[in-house]
């Protein structure tokens, strides 16, 4: 699929009839039921292809990562559409921004398996700053990043990282439950009552045409400005990484920025 005919819209996500054709939308998604039933490790390309990682680091997870190429780290700091999503001190000597997709399983196991033991090792300590944004590739996605930007008692206003992260890792860990679902309406309401949304607060988040055409600028500049085509994508002071990492992987990487 080219990355023209990946562009979300009001009319795909939501059609006709607000909510209703949103959930006809989920539910007929399924690039993104493929992308949570696939195994293989890696990551997830534009076209929902999955790919394995073709690196050293994913037989010896201590060598370091390969770099996809270069990035201009200033450019890729200043902030777009939406407010960063950011954790850790915006002084830290490493910054790490991954562009990420709510239905893509190699993103999942990335949050699941590395991401907390990183912030606990280097987020919290001073030595990184992480940022997460939203490169959906599909409505389901889009639906999940919209859900984790609204506040939840107030669907009108945007969520605090306070608010996003926790949200980001319930749905990660949950991902099978919602991203493959039949009905992905219904398992997506399910997920955010958890979150302390009502159906109506589900419904005024996923009909904010403002928040989804935001979203998608989000995505696309990451592919125009920073060459991202498979999620998860990390840029790391000025390098572009693609691919799942372990914990030992992003360490040493981390390690030798510093």
């Amino acid at each position: 699929m080219q990355m023209s005919e990946m562009q979300l819209t009001k009319r795909r996500l939501l059609g006709g009839i607000a909510i209703a054709a949103a959930a006809a939308a989920l539910v007929a998604c399924n690039d993104s039921k493929d992308a949570a039933d696939a195994s293989s490790s890696g990551k997830t390309m534009a076209d929902g292809t999955n790919v394995d990682t073709i690196q050293t680091a994913a037989t010896s997870a201590t060598e370091m990562p390969q770099s996809d190429g270069d990035v201009d780290m200033a450019k890729v700091l200043t902030p777009g559409a939406l407010p960063e999503m950011a954790l850790g001190k915006a002084d830290a000597p490493v910054k790490i921004v991954e562009y990420m997709s709510m239905t893509c399983p190699h993103c999942a196991h990335f949050h699941n398996t590395t991401f907390d033991a990183i912030k606990q090792k280097y987020v919290d300590s001073g030595k990184v700053q992480f940022i997460i944004r939203e490169f959906p590739f599909d409505p389901r996605a889009a639906a999940a990043f919209m859900l984790a930007r609204c506040s939840a008692s107030n669907p009108e206003q945007l969520s605090t990282p306070e608010q996003y992260f926790p949200m980001v890792s319930m749905l990660f860990k949950q991902q099978q439950v919602w991203a493959a679902a039949d009905d992905g309406r219904a398992a997506l309401l399910q997920m955010s009552k958890l979150a302390g949304f009502t159906e109506d607060s589900f419904t005024k988040c996923l009909t904010n045409q403002k928040l989804l055409d935001e979203v998608n600028a989000t995505r696309e500049r990451g592919s125009k400005d920073f060459g991202v085509n498979a999620t998860p994508t990390f840029l790391i002071n000025g390098k572009r990484y693609s691919g799942d990492m372990p914990v030992e992987t992003m360490s040493a990487l981390i390690d030798s920025l510093l």
